[in-house]
Formats: C-alpha cells, structure tokens, sequence
C-alpha cells in the first residue's frame, strides 16, 4: 500500500544549501521512497539554542511503502550517513530529517510522533509545506494555512535557485 507524508529537511553545517539539495536527490534513490514535490530552499534563524549559524530548509512530499518506523529509521540513516551528530537539544547538524505528516494519521510512540509535534508552530517548516502543498490540514491541528498565520512574525527568507 502507498502512503504520502512530509518530510522536513534542514542543515546548518557543512555547506547546508548543499547538505539539503544532496538529501532531496538521495531520497529520491532510494527503495520504496518517491519524491512527488519538493519546495524552494528557505534560510532560517535558530530556535532554541541561538549561537549557531542560520538553517536552511526545505519540505518534500512522497510516496512510500514503508510504515512510519521504517520510514523514520530510513531517514535517521541517512542523517548518520551525513555525520549528523546529537550533541544536545537543538544543536547545529549537517542534516535533519523529520517525518511531518503521514497521510492523516495521528501517531505517537517512543521517539515518533506524527504529525510532528511542533510543526505548526514553525514558519520553516509550514511556508515551504504550503508552497507544495496549499491546502494541507495538520491532524488534530487543521488547515496549515491557518497555522502559518500565528508564524508570521518568525523570519523566514525563500534562496533563489543559484544552485550553489
């Protein structure tokens, strides 16, 4: 059976313009994954822990086969593989990688929740989601669109496609 979800993409190390474009393409080859959309690259500032640089990010829609666990190893994979390290609680990293949404399903379990707790709290995550997707609803939230208007104040800055 096929499933959609959104997958949240950020990096602020290592090149992190690079680091993102390299996980869309990546996640695009890999088994049971299909890359359906992927939103323009946004500069963020840091949440949280402040002294770090500022974050790029971007949201992908797939389609894929794997359950929700499957899918969150698979990513957590390929952040390990992109020397993604887990210092503390909001740390820089080269490479992020949350699953968002997963059709409307509301789930929760030891390290995965979904849709991803504060994901309607974050401009970084809903202007990029809204781009691809307009009319999403969050599960037991509602329409994105309406979440991203309490985000307004947080900036947030789309980078131009210079493929660099």
């Amino acid at each position: 059976m096929l499933h959609t979800a959104f997958i949240g993409l950020g990096s602020n190390l290592a090149n992190p313009r690079q680091q993102v474009r390299q996980a869309l393409q990546a996640l695009g080859g890999l088994p049971h994954i299909k890359v359906l959309a992927a939103s323009s690259l946004y500069c963020s500032k840091p949440i949280g822990f402040l002294q770090q640089p500022d974050f790029i990010n971007a949201v992908a829609k797939v389609e894929t086969e794997l359950t929700p666990r499957a899918l969150l190893d698979t990513l957590l994979n390929m952040e390990r593989a992109r020397g993604r390290t887990r210092e503390f609680r909001n740390a820089p990293r080269t490479l992020d990688l949350d699953i968002l949404l997963y059709d409307d399903l509301r789930y929760h379990e030891p390290g995965l929740t979904i849709p991803h707790p504060q994901m309607h709290l974050r401009a970084f995550v809903l202007r990029p989601l809204l781009e691809i997707a307009p009319d999403c609803t969050i599960p037991g939230v509602g329409p994105a669109a309406d979440s991203a208007l309490g985000c307004q104040e947080q900036q947030l800055e789309v980078i131009p496609n210079d493929n660099s």
